[in-house]
């Protein structure tokens, strides 16, 4: 079944270079004052999707772009505005024509039951659309290891991830161990996050490290043999489109995606019905009462030469990774 009308779309970009919280953005001008080349998603990635959905007869009208928690700025917004004058932007101050983004009453529970946390709930854009894009970027992180699609969900609510009262969504996402709880589950399994996502995106066009990179690095694996990645992930998959990026991030760079425990969110994800942790993942309830199925396949490729995944070794089951080289 195809697109219906009336039906609206999501798209999440990771805009992190751009949250109010960390002073890269001047919230009076709504301009950047650092980080000015950072590794976020592109607006050219990202119209490069609306034209997509466009031709697919979706109505700008019913497109949103929304990171909750980042300013969009004026040198993002021009861009995009230019080329999709019609499409709602949404964000977290609401000024220079942006819809401030909203709170709805559509809970989000935690699947580690944090005792007198106030109550998660998503905003309005995501609660009432039908579909969502989960538009990533292909980064090593400091903390996490990895900040792929699982991890851009962070964005998702209006509030800080650490904010005084809520559950912290650090708390167990940076865990340098392994079988343990990881909030990127929740995130990706919750009816109206992963529940709705229709397709999974890294804009892998430039990359680094978060937050330790100004600018983005060229790479050094081959393919890119030190040019820039200049490359697009996508799957409907998440755990699979996971698992690739981090298996890129950990053959480039021999610290954070290196770290134990990096990849425990993929085993978690994968296994959500019964995972390594013993965690009841749930996060669509206030007490344990339908566990979370499968969110996806997780494996690592053979070698960082080859890159070749089970279904590339001819298996019937598992991961394919297909490279399309333009020209």
């Amino acid at each position: 079944m195809g697109y219906r009308a009336g039906e609206r779309v999501v798209i999440k970009p990771n805009w992190v270079g751009m949250i109010w919280r960390e002073g890269a953005v001047d919230a009076e001008t709504y301009t950047l004052v650092k980080r000015q080349d950072y590794m976020n998603t592109a607006p050219q990635m990202i119209i490069a999707l609306v034209r997509q959905l466009l031709a697919a007869g979706v109505p700008a009208r019913a497109i949103t772009v929304c990171d909750a928690l980042a300013y969009l700025v004026h040198e993002y917004h021009r861009v995009l505005h230019e080329a999709c004058p019609d499409v709602r932007y949404v964000d977290f101050g609401g000024k220079f024509g942006r819809l401030k983004v909203e709170d709805s009453d559509v809970p989000f529970y935690w699947s580690c039951r944090p005792a007198q946390a106030t109550q998660d709930v998503l905003p309005t854009c995501f609660a009432e659309a039908q579909y969502l894009v989960n538009f990533a970027t292909l980064k090593a992180h400091a903390a996490t290891g990895v900040t792929l699609c699982g991890k851009n969900h962070f964005g998702s609510f209006r509030r800080w991830p650490v904010q005084a009262g809520f559950h912290d969504m650090h708390r167990h996402s940076f865990l340098k161990e392994v079988r343990r709880y990881r909030e990127q589950v929740d995130l990706l399994g919750h009816a109206h996050l992963g529940g709705k996502t229709v397709l999974n995106l890294i804009d892998g066009v430039f990359t680094g490290k978060h937050p330790v990179d100004a600018n983005p690095r060229r790479m050094a694996l081959a393919p890119f043999a030190g040019d820039w990645a200049k490359s697009l992930f996508a799957s409907q998959d998440p755990v699979a489109l996971d698992s690739v990026g981090f298996d890129f991030l950990r053959a480039e760079y021999d610290d954070f995606p290196r770290r134990t425990g990096v990849d425990d969110y993929l085993h978690e994800a994968a296994l959500a019905a019964n995972p390594p942790s013993g965690t009841f993942y749930d996060p669509d309830h206030a007490t344990p009462t339908r566990r979370l199925a499968s969110l996806g396949v997780h494996e690592h490729w053979n070698n960082p030469e080859d890159k070749q995944y089970s279904r590339n070794l001819g298996r019937d089951a598992g991961i394919e990774l297909v490279a399309v080289r333009l020209g």
